[in-house]
Formats: structure tokens, sequence, C-alpha cells
């Protein structure tokens, strides 16, 4: 199942980018098509007044993804870990999430749904791990404790 495949023309207007200004921190993210229709998700994370992160979060009726056991995501990023986020429901207050690394090159993330374990706000909770067996956010964050510019640009993410 294809969740996004974007291309020259997709429609970004239900992607939204969630930075620490929501708690007074002073970080900025873009989220944008590129001139070749990729995703690109890019900005500054600043340490200033406690912030620290940047993300972007695509909200969608719920699915049922039961039949699936992983996400592949194309992506290609400039050598920073990223977290992967997914939520179960529309009002779950926590994610699921995983880190991941990118290599500076194009590369296909494979991500179980067994290796996403629940968090809220930073903090790893005493639940069991991603169930899979629906969804209704994805999303991508950059909080790696460090000031710093980043980009991860995003051809497709998909469930096998």
């Amino acid at each position: 199942m294809i969740l996004f495949d974007f291309d020259l023309q997709s429609d970004l207007s239900a992607w939204t980018v969630v930075d620490d200004v929501v708690m007074g921190g002073r970080s900025e993210g873009r989220f944008q098509l590129d001139e070749e229709g990729n995703a690109a998700f890019s900005g500054l994370v600043s340490l200033e007044n406690n912030g620290g992160f940047s993300s972007v979060r695509y909200g969608f009726r719920q699915k049922g993804v039961s039949a699936y056991q992983k996400f592949i995501i194309t992506v290609k990023g400039d050598g920073k870990r990223y977290q992967f986020r997914v939520k179960s429901g529309p009002y779950d207050r926590h994610s699921y999430i995983c880190y991941f690394q990118t290599t500076g090159e194009w590369q296909a993330v494979e991500i179980p749904f067994s290796e996403m374990h629940p968090s809220f706000r930073g903090m790893e909770l005493n639940m069991p791990n991603y169930p899979g067996e629906a969804m209704s956010e994805i999303a991508f964050l950059i909080a790696n404790k460090k000031a710093e510019g980043f980009e991860l640009v995003i051809d497709k993410i998909s469930l096998e």
C-alpha cells in the first residue's frame, strides 16, 4: 500500500510542520516540493528557549493496516538521524517511533512495525510496541539535541 508517492503535482496541504515554537522554542521547519517533485523537509533546529525539534505530520482518515508488517520510506538525507512516527488513532496523544540514520544518498529505509516503541514528548512509555492494526498519522521528526540545519528529501512512503 502506498501512503504517499511524491511528484510535481503532489498536494502537500494535509502535511503540517510542527516545531518547538509550540512550547516557546525557536526551531524553523519547512515542507515543500523540490524541482524533481520530491518532498523536502528542511530547516534549522534551535536549542534556544528549551527548544530542539522540528517535525512534519500527515494526518488522514484511520486506515486498517493489519495486513502489513513494515514501512518502507525512500529518502535522501543529510547524514543526520531522524525519527519516523506513527499514531494509531486520531485522538492518541502518544506516537510510536523508530530512529533511522541517513547516509547522504538515496536509501530505502525499512521500519518493521514491531520495532516502533511508544513515546510521548520524548519519553518512552511502558506500553507494547506498535501493534500494526490501524494508523491515522505519520510524521518525520528531527531532535538530535544539537542546533543544526537539516534536510530530508522524501520520495515515497509505503507499507509492505
